[in-house]
């Protein structure tokens, strides 16, 4: 019993990790009135840079960086769109999903043989007891806890972009900015270099968590390995109410919904797979359907700003 509890934990920490650092990305620039509709590739995006750049340098925390990197990049394309041309917000994310998509399988191909798979890593992320030099513990239930280091990763995040958010200036400014830009504005602040630099961090955020699910997770690179996952995380940070801690807690939800597919699609079980592969993202709707109404969004998200216009 102690044992399946402990796997349920750990499986359920394993496939949140992904998810909150996408979902803190989603809050970041919700939060400072653009909304990211291209969370999803970027992550696709992070995922192949991720796996790529740790092949060839044989170093995970090499690609997990090059992850965040490559999310940022296509974020950037989102805030120009965005920000400076005050595009509409959701077609242009929704392009960058098929741009993020196309580019990985291009790329892939270019980088292994044709392949739109990649090879696996020679070194995936470290779990928590290889970095504290913590040997393999013989008891079931000790090894089950033995999470992925993003996981831990993920709650410091969590934890940082919080105090960023509700104990700093540029926190309050961002929020502002998100709420009510006119007023920021005439207060001094650049509400355009403000939401460029939230766009940019949330597509950070998703490169992470790309990275985070397939070096942690999996350890390569495939067409499906980002199934949905950033439009997981955006309903997530809904339910958590654009909060930080809300959020994760909502990435928990949906990571314990990925356990449940996991441990009741063993062996002799009489549920369908396909049903349970169905579990998470079904749950994805019934959140939506439930929360979406009663979540309020920052009165600016989604609304473009000219400078001088109100």
């Amino acid at each position: 019993m102690l044992n399946t509890i402990a796997l349920a934990i750990n499986i359920t920490l394993m496939y949140s990790a992904p998810l909150i650092f996408t979902a803190l990305g989603s809050v970041i620039t919700e939060r400072s009135g653009v909304v990211n509709i291209g969370l999803e590739g970027m992550m696709v995006m992070g995922a192949f840079a991720g796996v790529t750049a740790a092949y060839y340098s044989e170093n995970p925390w090499i690609g997990f960086l090059t992850a965040g990197l490559a999310g940022g990049i296509l974020a950037l394309l989102h805030a120009v769109a965005a920000v400076t041309f005050r595009a509409n917000q959701t077609i242009s994310g929704t392009a960058l999903n098929f741009i993020g998509s196309g580019m990985a399988l291009f790329l892939s191909r270019m980088f292994f043989d044709g392949a739109t798979m990649t090879k696996p890593v020679p070194n995936k992320l470290p779990k928590i007891f290889e970095v504290l030099h913590i040997d393999q513990v013989e008891s079931s239930v000790l090894s089950n806890m033995n999470i992925d280091i993003t996981v831990v990763l993920a709650f410091l995040f969590t934890a940082l972009i919080w105090f960023v958010l509700y104990k700093t200036k540029w926190g309050l400014r961002l929020r502002a900015v998100g709420e009510h830009p006119a007023a920021a504005d005439t207060l001094g602040v650049n509400v355009y270099w403000v939401r460029y630099l939230a766009v940019i961090l949330s597509g950070v955020m998703a490169g992470f968590g790309g990275a985070a699910q397939s070096l942690a997770v999996v350890s390569l690179f495939s067409p499906t390995v980002i199934s949905g996952h950033g439009f997981i995380a955006m309903a997530a940070a809904i339910f958590g109410k654009w909060t930080p801690h809300g959020a994760m807690l909502a990435c928990l939800l949906f990571g314990f919904a990925q356990a449940l597919v996991v441990l009741l699609g063993g062996d002799g079980m009489v549920i369908p797979p396909q049903i349970l592969s169905m579990l998470p993202y079904l749950l994805t709707i019934i959140v939506l359907v439930l929360f979406v109404g009663r979540a309020t969004a920052p009165k600016a998200s989604g609304v473009p700003y000219q400078k001088g216009v109100r």
